[in-house]
């Protein structure tokens, strides 16, 4: 039976590759050679082709593919009160690549007042004709990665202080994108993933944090932050291991996580990558909760353009209701196919191609 609500049977995680006229008209505003409102126009017209397309592959879900952004995390997260975009002296790592010099850190009371990722959102509302789609940051990802030595002891002595001060800061964010018609949001976040793989928790010490605690403190950013959510808003959260220029970060499976993030986070439904070894097998997911949640199945990699089999992906969908009833799975890529502006290296036609098959494999398994 296919849904009417989110997560769809068929959905995506929401970034696509930025088309060449758009990373040309990047470039140039970055040189100072056209201005922000000429940008903006080229922005809307690129976004407007991107929310057609998805429609005319028959998706029930637009996104505006993150064109606005250089990042998926830092473009929101910059724009709170007291965080700030800053040069770094080195990018993040990933398996031989290195992404740009930049990230973020706290330099105030962390808190929400508006932001511009509100008009890009109701630009999508106001051109699409299927549910527009909202992808941010999920809370934990302002501190994972940035650790304690990205916020100020001056200013949060307390580190409790500071995950309030954003649980609060993100429950006011739901709120304006639901006064602003945003009825599917979604949160993308690293955390989870990345405290599966023992180098990323040995990171996290080294960073002054200890990842011992940190599963509970996400868990609850994350609940404070949705509580008296409207119940016609459907949240999902997407589970990364890292995806920039078709690599990774982190590896390993959800056994260390699973049970507290089935259970004990309060959202409707988790896209979660199944694409390749480095994510483990499907037993994690015997402590799904049966009956009240979505689990988003993201086994069409984003990461190449060749096109996996309708048959290797049925099968796989197949092992997965041993743990999970089929009614309670979704189909999706593994992640988006640009977190950040560069790109994955394939090239729009396979981007497509591999969203007509999520569309495809769904129908003949959903019906």
């Amino acid at each position: 039976m296919q849904r009417t609500t989110p997560p769809f049977r068929a959905d995506h995680v929401g970034s696509l590759l930025r088309p060449a006229a758009l990373k040309a008209a990047r470039a140039k505003r970055e040189r100072g050679e056209i201005t922000a409102a000429v940008l903006r126009a080229i922005e809307d017209r690129e976004v407007e082709d991107a929310i057609s397309k998805q429609e005319a592959v028959g998706l029930k879900l637009a996104t505006d593919g993150e064109f606005r952004r250089s990042w998926w995390q830092f473009d929101f997260l910059k724009d709170f009160d007291g965080v700030e975009l800053y040069r770094t002296g080195e990018g993040i790592i990933f398996h031989g690549v290195t992404t740009k010099a930049e990230s973020v850190r706290t330099v105030g009371r962390v808190g929400f007042a508006t932001h511009p990722h509100l008009d890009d959102f109701r630009f999508v509302k106001e051109h699409a004709r299927v549910t527009p789609k909202m992808t941010i940051p999920s809370p934990g990802v302002l501190h994972f990665r940035q650790g304690r030595r990205s916020i100020g002891k001056e200013i949060y002595p307390d580190l409790e202080v500071f995950f309030d001060d954003v649980a609060n800061a993100y429950r006011n964010a739901v709120r304006a994108f639901y006064d602003a018609g945003c009825r599917y949001l979604q949160f993308d976040d690293t955390t989870w993933a990345m405290m599966c793989d023992e180098r990323e928790v040995a990171h996290s010490r080294e960073r002054g944090d200890d990842p011992k605690q940190l599963p509970a403190a996400y868990a609850g950013m994350i609940n404070r932050a949705l509580a008296g959510r409207p119940a016609d808003l459907a949240v999902t959260m997407h589970s990364c291991r890292g995806n920039f220029r078709s690599t990774w970060i982190a590896e390993g499976g959800y056994e260390p996580i699973a049970e507290r993030l089935f259970n004990e986070v309060d959202i409707d439904g988790y896209f979660l990558e199944y694409d390749s070894a480095r994510a483990g097998g499907f037993e994690p997911l015997r402590f799904f909760p049966k009956g009240r949640k979505q689990l988003v199945l993201g086994l069409v990699t984003s990461k190449t353009g060749a096109l996996e089999t309708k048959d290797a992906i049925k099968r796989r969908i197949e092992e997965a209701t041993k743990y999970v009833v089929l009614d309670q799975l979704c189909l999706s890529p593994q992640c988006g196919f640009a977190s950040t502006e560069e790109g994955n290296v394939l090239s729009e036609d396979e981007q497509w191609a591999k969203l007509r098959l999520v569309l495809e494999i769904a129908d003949e398994v959903w019906g």
